[in-house]
């Protein structure tokens, strides 16, 4: 589509809609948590067995191994799976507001099937992180925040540039989501950038402070895999931008 050819309020339209894919991952999300709701307790332990990341699959003890099904298939599966369940509503709910916003900037930019396995490659990136710092935890990992971490750190490679949705003379429409973004040495010396980083970083350390003093609390942060989604997706974001710099002859 030629958005020159169109009036400047149809062309900033696209940007204002949510992009297909956010709203499919969306409403898939609150449909598995919904329908979660009419299954029994034992058949909803079956779904997190099958689905929920367990560190204590990994642990090679015999007994663990035992009880826990699907094998090595769900052994692999289980580092995505995870991030379509969610521990209740208000869970839900305040992953969708961050993946709405954070999400739909990088849906814009990446397109569904580059957005779909950027997605999956943080997911597992939080995943692995988590299971790093939790080897053998019998404690089950849902929810999509590690993905969205990652998307949040994707948004931040191109979000501030010059023409950006939150950058200095900023474009209208679809154009504010692809303008070329800077390397990462020289995204880290902008002062919005870095604000933002800090920020981030620092809310999660105030959770992981908020876990270690309620270490027997339930339903604790699990900050470790925010981190790995989020230093996944901004060290990985080039592989998936199909944005490129333009080149100086």
């Amino acid at each position: 589509m030629n958005y020159a050819n169109f009036p400047f309020e149809a062309r900033r339209q696209p940007a204002l809609n949510l992009p297909p894919v956010i709203i499919a991952l969306s409403a898939i999300l609150i449909a598995v948590h919904v329908l979660r709701q009419f299954l029994s307790q034992e058949a909803d332990l079956k779904v997190l067995l099958w689905t929920a990341f367990l560190p204590a699959r990994y642990s090679h003890v015999p007994v663990l191994n035992g009880l826990l099904p699907g094998g090595l298939p769900a052994d692999v599966w289980t580092f995505v799976t995870y991030a379509f369940l969610h521990g209740d509503a208000i869970h839900l709910a305040v992953n969708l507001i961050w993946f709405l916003a954070f999400g739909s900037a990088v849906a814009w930019r990446f397109g569904a099937l580059r957005f779909l396995a950027f997605g999956a490659v943080t997911a597992a990136a939080g995943s692995a992180v988590h299971l790093a710092c939790h080897y053998g935890d019998i404690a089950p990992l849902v929810g999509a925040s590690a993905a969205i971490s990652g998307a949040m750190a994707a948004a931040v490679r191109f979000a501030f540039e010059a023409g950006g949705p939150l950058g200095p003379w900023r474009n209208s429409g679809p154009e504010a989501f692809r303008v070329p973004a800077s390397p990462l040495l020289k995204s880290l010396r902008n002062r919005q950038v870095l604000v933002f980083l800090g920020v981030w970083f620092l809310m999660n350390l105030l959770l992981a402070f908020t876990n270690w003093m309620t270490p027997f609390a339930e339903g604790t942060v699990a900050w470790q895999a925010h981190i790995g989604g989020f230093v996944a997706g901004l060290l990985l974001f080039p592989v998936f931008d199909p944005i490129r710099r333009p080149t100086l002859h």
